[in-house]
């Protein structure tokens, strides 16, 4: 079975600093996307960042984006979300996401993703 499982979410304080984790459990993140989601109260579900195929290859980063890094270790099945210069609309459910991998491959944010992790929480507040 395939599952994805986030952890590392919390409180943090405005400007501070938060790494996220996604394990992947039953396949090997060079076959897919990854990307990372959030959703605030009383907003719609947004894409944050992916990595995506055997080379990692991110996705485009806005100015806004840009305080988040994605990364992963093969060896652990694990992508990590880095989280910097926090403020408080970054606040919400953070979800990890898998889809299989377009051809040819391209890594971005996509409509529909078949594997979803459960979420973690991020409060930034003072």
């Amino acid at each position: 079975q395939l599952q994805l499982v986030e952890s590392g979410g919390g409180l943090v304080q405005p400007g501070g600093s938060l790494r996220l984790s996604c394990a992947a459990f039953g396949f090997t993140l060079d076959y897919y996307s990854i990307c990372w989601f959030r959703q605030a109260p009383g907003k719609e579900r947004e894409g944050v960042r992916c990595i995506c195929g055997s080379a990692g290859s991110t996705d485009y980063a806005d100015s806004e984006k840009e305080r988040f890094t994605i990364s992963r270790d093969n060896a652990k099945s694990t992508v990590y979300l880095q989280m910097d210069s926090l403020k408080p609309e970054d606040a919400g459910n953070y979800y990890c996401a898998a889809e299989w991998l377009s051809f040819p491959p391209v890594c971005q944010i996509l409509p529909h993703y078949t594997y979803w992790g459960q979420g973690t929480q991020v409060i930034v507040s003072a």
